[in-house]
């Protein structure tokens, strides 16, 4: 609370205690000429300071406040110097708490907000939270409109108080006129009149259609009395239409002259307030031809223009096109549709298709400008669009002078892209689908080529004449596996190991090998945003979606022939901005950005839709396989995150990877590198032997699997599907470990060993498949499994054996 100003002492008694200082000094001149003694001199001055001490002692007047006392603040004071009836003052503290506001204040916004935050629209808010931080920086702010519902304002704020400890907000309303109220005494009145004489009749309707006033001259024609009271009637009976589209008084019948109808709405022009024409009143001014207003032909060809000013603003494309085939006037967003917004509109409305359907849209616009009023659509192709058709909407119109047909045309472009997004992303599951089978198939091939190798070496040593040949076989079976891992990543059914990382993390680790490979003439730039969320993905297929962007953007430098610039960069994408994007594929939140972005030759318009496919590549023959970006895709969108490529042709091309980022829960695998590197790692060697039970559709890796496994020193059995590997064991033979494929004809690998865990509950199983282990995990839900990969050799099946049977 502010405190009261301290009480001083008056003129007057300043005015006493220099008197009585004068006479005291006069008295001590005296005694010392009298006397020219000092004891005297020291004796009576002594003794006259204490008889004046008892007498101000005595005679202070009791209860007097001290200087440095206040008063206590009386607020009802306070609120009754600033009651005003024109305005709103409130007065708040430092902590934003209303100390007082006068009744006004409490009547337009109540007690329960103070001011800056009081209930009005968002724009009004800043404002007022604008003029108080003026207010408390430089004594004073003001906020030139705020506007709520209950009305609009301006508001000014002073700093206030001893301690500047306050701030007195004051808020006017805004002076407006009511135009409809300010317009019907003067329809009722002269300008009525006037209007009458003039052969214009007028009225003011509601946007319900019922009439608020009319002028005398309205009534005389729609009722034959001027003095009819036609308020809360409805306006459009007082009216007819013949089949010539023309409009008549109705009270006339039949054989009434024609009249032209314009429409006005009645809108603040000075609002800062965009009108809702659909909320708004609307002045009817109805005009007998001769009149110089409704024009000399009986058509009614001044309803244009009024068609013009109520179309004009609306966000759907519209135009207007005569019986001719003229565009008499367009709205801005029907030419921005068109592809035209910043042209003026044509001639006709053919001129904005290709020629091949300018004859259907002319033979459209005569078909709807005759007979009974009707619509329909019609598929068009425009200038410029060629390639994507859009829909053209056409409506027979009556009753509008000129006007024949109204054409709309909604702008596409947002539609069309995300069209294209959807059928990019749905092409891209299908390819990734038949990828991921042929990879399967092949990997079945691979096994049995790499596991026959390996047998022919152990029986081949080096300095043979087909060991070299073998060696050479081997070698080119380990590209062709390499390139069903490809597949398999852009498929996404490749086995990852996923951890929580920071993508910067990842960034540094491999910047050292791309300096490497990008060469000394490109400049690597990276750069890292601040307070980026973690992922959880696979660390070495990042490194792997790091290297493939990085060479291909060294590529296309290199292609430019000359020094060029990649950056790297990783950033924080908030749920917000993905908003923003506008984007239908991703989900609304929070993201870690990577880009990598080139300034090389660029991609072309016509290749961005399909770098990501499996095989496509721009590259000279023998420069490439197709499948960087394809696996760079399947790697993201295994791990849950996704990719796009911005390019322009000659000057570079940016990749983005967006990935989800990663909120530790309770629930949340945690996945530690040292585990992760050590799952395909077996942890004790066996050597004890065992009874195996091989389960194989395919013939050849089957024998490769069973002479491998047998070499190893373990007893092997082998069926040839499901249905017969379990039949082997219901006839009682024990054994301590099955290894099976997956995918099988009839009864399917993890079908048997449900049925088998019935049987033998804690026998180990090996699955042995093409398909990622996540991904078959989710599919099986069988506890007490282990995972080999195909394609493997003949020491990673012996070794997987024995970690397997080691419990490792």
């Amino acid at each position: 609370m502010s405190k009261a100003a301290p009480v001083r002492t008056s003129a007057r008694g300043n005015t006493d205690r220099l008197l009585v200082g004068a006479g005291v000094v006069a008295s001590l001149v005296v005694v010392w000429l009298a006397t020219h003694q000092l004891a005297a001199l020291a004796g009576f001055a002594a003794g006259t300071l204490a008889l004046g001490g008892l007498v101000w002692t005595l005679g202070r007047p009791r209860g007097e406040a001290t200087p440095t006392e206040f008063a206590l603040p009386d607020w009802s004071v306070t609120v009754a110097a600033i009651e005003r009836a024109d305005a709103a003052v409130a007065i708040t503290d430092r902590a934003g708490r209303l100390v007082c506001g006068n009744a006004r204040y409490e009547d337009w916004f109540g007690i329960a907000h103070a001011p800056p935050r009081l209930e009005v629209d968002n724009a009004s808010l800043e404002r007022l939270a604008k003029a108080g931080r003026s207010a408390w920086r430089d004594g004073k702010g003001s906020a030139d409109l705020v506007e709520g519902a209950g009305g609009r304002w301006t508001a000014g704020a002073l700093r206030a108080g001893r301690g500047d400890d306050y701030l007195v907000w004051t808020l006017t309303p805004i002076a407006g006129s009511d135009l409809v109220a300010d317009l019907v005494p003067h329809l009722v009145g002269k300008l009525g009149r006037a209007l009458s004489q003039a052969g214009v009749a007028a009225a003011i309707v509601d946007p319900d259609g019922k009439i608020r006033v009319a002028s005398a001259g309205f009534a005389q024609r729609a009722t034959g009395d001027s003095a009819a009271l036609l308020t809360g009637q409805d306006f459009t009976p007082l009216l007819r239409q013949d089949e010539r589209d023309r409009i008549t008084w109705a009270r006339d019948g039949q054989r009434g002259a024609p009249i032209t109808m314009f429409y006005l709405p009645v809108a603040d022009p000075d609002s800062a307030v965009e009108p809702d024409y659909n909320t708004t009143p609307s002045l009817m001014l109805l005009a007998d031809h001769g009149t110089g207003l409704g024009g000399g032909g009986g058509d009614g060809t001044a309803a244009v223009p009024h068609l013009e000013a109520l179309l004009g603003p609306l966000p759907l494309g519209l135009a207007m096109v005569d019986r001719d085939g003229r565009m008499l006037f367009a709205n801005p967003a029907f030419m921005r549709a068109a592809g035209r917004e910043h042209d003026a509109p044509p001639t006709y409305p053919t001129d904005l298709v290709v020629q091949e359907d300018k004859g259907p849209l002319s033979d459209a616009v005569r078909r709807f400008s005759q007979g009974p009023a009707s619509s329909g659509d019609i598929a068009v192709r425009l200038k410029g669009m060629a390639e994507e058709p859009v829909s053209l909407s056409l409506a027979g119109v009556r009753g509008l002078g000129e006007a024949a047909v109204l054409l709309g045309l909604t702008d596409s472009t947002e539609e069309t892209r995300l069209k294209r997004q959807v059928a990019q992303a749905t092409k891209m599951q299908a390819v990734g689908q038949l990828a991921g089978g042929v990879a399967h198939d092949f990997n079945n091939v691979l096994t049995a080529i790499l596991g026959t190798c390996d047998l022919m070496l152990l029986r081949h040593t080096p300095g043979d004449s087909d060991y070299d040949d073998i060696q050479q076989i081997r070698a080119n079976s380990n590209r062709a596996a390499s390139l069903t891992r490809q597949l398999l990543a852009f498929s996404r059914q490749q086995t990852l190991r996923p951890e929580v990382l920071q993508l910067p993390d990842v960034v540094s680790d491999v910047s050292h090998l791309l300096k490497r490979l990008i060469g000394e003439k490109i400049q690597l730039v990276v750069t890292h945003d601040r307070d980026l969320g973690a992922v959880r993905a696979d660390p070495t297929q990042l490194e792997q979606v790091i290297v493939n962007l990085a060479v291909n953007a060294r590529d296309a430098i290199q292609a430019k022939g000359e020094g060029g610039r990649i950056t790297i960069a990783t950033r924080r994408v908030t749920a917000a901005d993905v908003r923003g994007m506008r984007n239908a594929i991703m989900p609304q939140v929070d993201y870690t950005a990577l880009s990598v972005e080139d300034t090389g030759t660029g991609i072309p318009a016509d290749h961005l839709g399909k770098i990501f496919e499996p095989f496509f590549t721009t590259k000279e023959t023998g420069k490439g396989t197709g499948l960087g970006l394809s696996t760079v895709y399947g790697i993201v969108k295994q791990s849950g995150g996704f990719i796009f490529a911005d390019s322009e042709h000659g000057k570079g091309t940016k990749f983005a990877v967006y990935l989800p980022v990663h909120y530790q829960t309770k629930d949340s695998p945690r996945v530690e590198a040292a585990d992760a590197r050590a799952a395909n790692v077996p942890q004790v060697q066996w050597s004890g032997g065992g009874r195996i039970l091989l389960v194989e559709d395919e013939d050849m890796v089957r024998a490769v699997a069973e002479r491998a496994l047998t070499r190893a020193g373990y007893t092997v059995v082998s069926a040839s599907d499901g249905d017969e590997g379990l039949e082997i064991i219901q006839q009682g033979e024990e054994f301590d470990l099955i290894v099976s494929d997956v995918v099988m004809p009839a009864m399917d690998g993890p079908s048997m060993v449900r049925e088998v865990r019935k049987i033998a509950p804690n026998l180990p199983v090996l699955f042995m498949s093409g398909y990622a282990e996540e991904q078959l995990r989710k599919q099986i839900d069988i506890a007490g499994v282990h995972f080999l990969p195909k394609p493997f050799s003949v020491q990673q099946i012996g070794d997987k054996v024995g970690a397997v049977l080691s419990g490792g």
